[in-house]
């Protein structure tokens, strides 16, 4: 940290970029776009990659077509099969990176502790979880919504001697097979694993609170001609462009149609029939089927792909158990009809914490006037300008934030809020600022715009609260979702106006140029 004058800090860096995840590294290649090079991408894992490198549970793959997910910057034909294993997208981010110039910009092993805004200075002190300091002028949040594993809340869990794993957390070096598992949720997660793990395991016990929604997943293998031919870029441009408009369509429609609610119900009653013809054809035994089958309105949650989910159920080592779980004991889980069931493992396929106090982000962050943001979230919901800024935050912008992510593949939404950053951080250079913060008044209209339009959409007028999804949080507001088109999402973070931000100079850099005038003066006199 340098000091120009004794009153004046100077950061060490321009932008910390605070994940190395895709987020992260689209961040740090957006920067890039509009000339900014001083800058630090910091990650507490060892690799890039943030969720990919993360989850290694069996079966972990991406849930929208391979050649979908992919930046418009850098795509990639080169996939193993249409959907790809998880090991091959932390492949492509380490390509990301190799090629973007971007690995000496990275501080892997590095987790973030707590963000301070320095008022005086204009810039973010950001504690290592070593305990050391760094300095940015702006900081960018790229810390991803699926990274605090969510753990169940069930009595005695911890009195369990047996081995406990969460899906997220997963532990190669334990050999599973031959054993007695119970497996705890069926969401995105539990649908890729619990195939994986019915192979293996001597008897499986699925414990399921709400079925999900399944279509068939046309999955498969990329061979070297397709990979040839996906790879003539005028091709492969529209290929992504059409894929991400279907994905969009498919996972988003609804939210987007919230003025619409008759034209909404119709299009789900259509996809309800389907997905339900689709489960008849996979599952032949009513009583299963009748397990297996939703209890609330398809798009609730979102929905799924798989092949094989279905047909596990069908094994003779494989058991759902729709009961509710009472409690664990020291060998096993028991059920409020009294059973208990031994188990050698526990598989907690039990999702993240999205949107919720200390996980979103999960460190704390300081800004103007001691104003924590997890706390103001807490206290007045949660909120952010096109899902990036918050007043009060000075410098400060979030990837994935309240009311950013319009459903579909997650990388429009990165190129858009990166884009956002960008832009905001170009034009405080420009103006030779060294604060830059959204007013309020823009803020909350867009606020007020995407909570109106949420509270429209099928979530909260078809019971989809009692559905225990996270695309509402315990405020009761759908703050994980953008109720818009990810045409709207990538139009308006790249044509917002640029004066719905505030440009200032700090503090210390007035009083440093009241003296050089000063000076000045009086040297001529």
């Amino acid at each position: 940290m340098n000091s120009t004058n004794g009153s004046r800090l100077a950061p060490q860096y321009e932008v910390v970029i605070i994940g190395a995840g895709l987020g992260g590294i689209g961040a740090g290649v957006a920067l890039r776009k509009v000339g900014v090079e001083d800058f630090l991408i910091i990650d507490k894992w060892g690799k890039v990659g943030g969720t990919w490198f993360a989850n290694t549970y069996p079966g972990v793959a991406v849930d929208v077509p391979s050649p979908v997910y992919n930046f418009s910057f850098q795509q990639r034909s080169n996939w193993s099969r249409f959907f790809a294993p998880g090991h091959e997208i932390q492949r492509y981010a380490e390509e990301v990176v190799d090629k973007q110039g971007l690995r000496d910009k990275l501080r892997l092993d590095c987790g973030c502790e707590k963000g301070v805004f320095d008022e005086r200075n204009d810039m973010w002190r950001i504690t290592t979880e070593y305990g050391d300091e760094i300095t940015a002028r702006f900081v960018i949040g790229a810390v991803g919504g699926l990274e605090s594993p969510q753990n169940p809340d069930i009595d005695g869990i911890d009195d369990y001697t047996g081995k406990i794993v969460h899906s997220a957390r997963w532990d190669h070096d334990y050999d599973y097979r031959g054993q007695r598992i119970a497996v705890i949720g069926t969401g995105a997660t539990g649908l890729q694993l619990i195939p994986e793990l019915a192979k293996k395991a001597a008897q499986l016990t699925v414990y399921q609170r709400r079925a999900i929604w399944i279509g068939p997943k046309p999955d498969f293998r990329m061979g070297p001609g397709l990979n040839a031919v996906l790879n003539f870029p005028p091709l492969q441009s529209t290929v992504r462009l059409v894929g991400n408009i279907g994905v969009n369509a498919g996972l988003g429609a609804g939210l987007a149609l919230s003025n619409y609610p008759r034209l909404t119900s119709a299009a789900i009653s259509v996809g309800e029939a389907a997905l339900k013809g689709y489960l008849f054809s996979q599952v032949r035994d009513p009583g299963l089927r009748r397990k297996l089958t939703p209890d609330y309105r398809l798009g609730c949650k979102r929905p799924s792909v798989s092949n094989n989910y279905f047909q596990a159920f069908t094994r003779p080592n494989v058991d759902l158990n729709t009961t509710p779980i009472e409690r664990f004991t020291p060998h096993g889980i028991v059920t409020a009809d009294g059973a208990e069931r031994r188990f050698d493992m526990v598989v907690c396929a039990t999702g993240f914490k999205v949107m919720e106090k200390g996980a979103t982000p999960p460190y704390p962050v300081i800004g103007r006037g001691g104003r924590e943001l997890g706390e103001f979230w807490d206290r007045n919901r949660y909120q952010a300008y096109q899902g990036v800024s918050v007043p009060g935050f000075p410098n400060s912008f979030l990837i994935i934030g309240p009311y950013a992510y319009a459903p579909g593949s997650y990388i429009p939404l990165i190129e858009s809020t990166t884009a956002h950053a960008a832009r905001v951080i170009a034009e405080a250079r420009r103006r030779g600022a060294t604060c830059v913060e959204v007013r309020q008044e823009p803020h909350d209209r867009y606020f007020a715009r995407m909570d109106r339009r949420a509270k429209n959409t099928h979530l909260f007028s078809q019971g989809c609260a009692a559905s225990n999804t996270y695309y509402i949080n315990y405020q009761g507001d759908g703050a994980a979702f953008r109720p818009s088109t990810q045409l709207e999402m990538y139009w308006e973070n790249r044509h917002f106006p640029l004066d719905d931000y505030r440009y200032s100079t700090s503090v210390a850099s007035e009083e440093e140029a009241a003296y050089s005038t000063s000076f000045s003066l009086f040297s001529q006199s």
